[in-house]
């Protein structure tokens, strides 16, 4: 289909001649236009602020200027690496500085007012926290089986530099989330001692369970463990935890006056845990029989 030149012109015309005449900046730039009159109450002889309206654009405002503050970490050489503030909108500042500018016959331009949010876990408390070993446990796997491995380092990166605060209770799916492909997770089907196991994420099992073991011999409160139907070989028995997103959990309460660490690495067929506090803590150890070291053969199940 042909197009005029008077239809070109038109077109050119509206695109360029749409002005908005309420503009929200964040650091000096715009990152919100509207027209004022797309906030009111239609049909109505005077000007009256649609509060559903100003909540949406509030929301859809607040959603570009959000940033999650980031925790304090300590990396692979032992080294602190400082965490990160983090921003939000200043919900009732902007409403009082929209409902008092609003009515301005000028174009108005508000600058965001920001709520800085500071890191749950920051380096001075990490210092505090890293210096008395509570609890160990080590667990060993065949580094062989890729797949499996792959998803025991994720879910021990998962869980690695989680601070646990007094009083409050860690959830290995909470904390883990939901293993999916695209998180990562690798389909990792075996036999182990007559047991098919086969899904996404096999192998977190063996994280979960020698992080139960750690804490428990941290004296640490467990609040939620189960066992698997049958004899895993990874912990002596009745000493596993299993975990799965639709299914059981593994949760535990820190019942001490002091925050917990966890610092958890996969490395060279071993899942090593260690749970760290403060020269504070007051804590009763419990004894905890060790995991053997030798790995039964495991069989690799591929789909036709």
């Amino acid at each position: 289909m042909k197009m005029t030149y008077l239809t070109i012109l038109f077109l050119l015309f509206t695109q360029t001649s749409v002005s908005y005449d309420l503009v929200v900046t964040y650091k000096g730039d715009p990152i919100a236009s509207i027209n004022r009159t797309d906030l009111l109450v239609p049909y109505l002889d005077d000007p009256l602020i649609d509060d559903s309206k100003f909540s949406e654009f509030t929301k859809e405002l607040g959603e570009k200027i959000s940033q999650e503050p980031v925790d304090a970490t300590i990396d692979d050489d032992g080294v602190i690496v400082p965490g990160q503030e983090g921003y939000a909108l200043h919900r009732q500042k902007f409403k009082e500085l929209f409902y008092t500018n609003f009515f301005e016959k000028d174009v108005i331009r508000i600058e965001a007012p920001i709520l800085k949010l500071h890191p749950r876990v920051d380096s001075e408390l990490l210092a505090d926290i890293r210096t008395q070993q509570i609890g160990q446990y080590i667990t060993y796997f065949n580094a062989n089986n890729e797949e499996r491995s792959h998803n025991i380092s994720l879910s021990t990166e998962a869980i690695n530099n989680h601070v646990v605060f007094p009083g409050k209770t860690f959830s290995f799916n909470e904390v883990v989330g939901k293993r999916t492909k695209e998180k990562g997770y690798l389909p990792a089907p075996e036999i182990v001692k007559g047991e098919l196991t086969e899904g996404i994420g096999g192998g977190i099992c063996q994280v979960s369970s020698t992080l139960f073991n750690a804490v428990d011999r941290a004296g640490v409160e467990i609040i939620e463990r189960y066992s698997h139907s049958r004899k895993v070989p990874y912990v002596p028995p009745g000493r596993d935890a299993t975990v799965s997103w639709y299914g059981p959990d593994f949760t535990f309460k820190n019942n001490y006056n002091q925050p917990l660490l966890i610092r958890s690495k996969a490395i060279d067929g071993k899942v090593i845990i260690n749970i760290y506090s403060s020269d504070l803590v007051e804590y009763t150890p419990r004894k905890v029989p060790n995991a053997s070291d030798q790995l039964p053969k495991e069989i690799k199940i591929f789909s036709n």
